[in-house]
């Protein structure tokens, strides 16, 4: 088959488009929320669920509930067990460094509104926040 100038252009231009997309997907950071369905794990994760609505299609976003067979089986595949109520993913990964060199684990429940009264969360939703928008740089 014989090839004009004009048709391989193009031929091009849907590669270098193609390339543009699968980087760009590539790049999308993906979310993984593991927790059960059920309050108060459900008010808990309002404040990040809701920033993450507003990300629209900037970011993957995976919700497992924690009682289904999948969930046991990604939990395994992280090292966790246990009666866990929230695990919150960020490209595969619960455990982050901070700009100040500690580490913060998204592991149980965040602090902030809707956990429940005499919980200490050991991370934020604004914790996800920023590692989500490094991991977009």
């Amino acid at each position: 088959m014989h090839l004009n100038r004009r048709h391989l252009l193009a031929q091009v231009a849907v590669a270098a488009a193609s390339l543009t997309i699968g980087a760009a997907w590539a790049a999308q950071p993906v979310v993984e929320i593991i927790a059960f369905a059920h309050p108060p794990v459900q008010s808990a994760l309002k404040p990040l669920r809701d920033w993450l609505a507003s990300q629209g299609s900037k970011l993957r976003i995976v919700e497992i509930d924690m009682e289904s067979p999948e969930a046991e089986k990604r939990l395994a595949a992280i090292g966790l067990k246990g009666h866990i109520p929230i695990v919150v993913l960020v490209n595969g990964k619960y455990k982050h460094t901070r700009k100040d060199g500690s580490t913060v684990e998204f592991v149980s429940f965040p602090s902030g509104p809707g956990t429940p009264i005499g919980v200490k969360g050991g991370w934020s939703a604004e914790d996800v926040q920023v590692v989500i928008k490094a991991q977009k740089t």
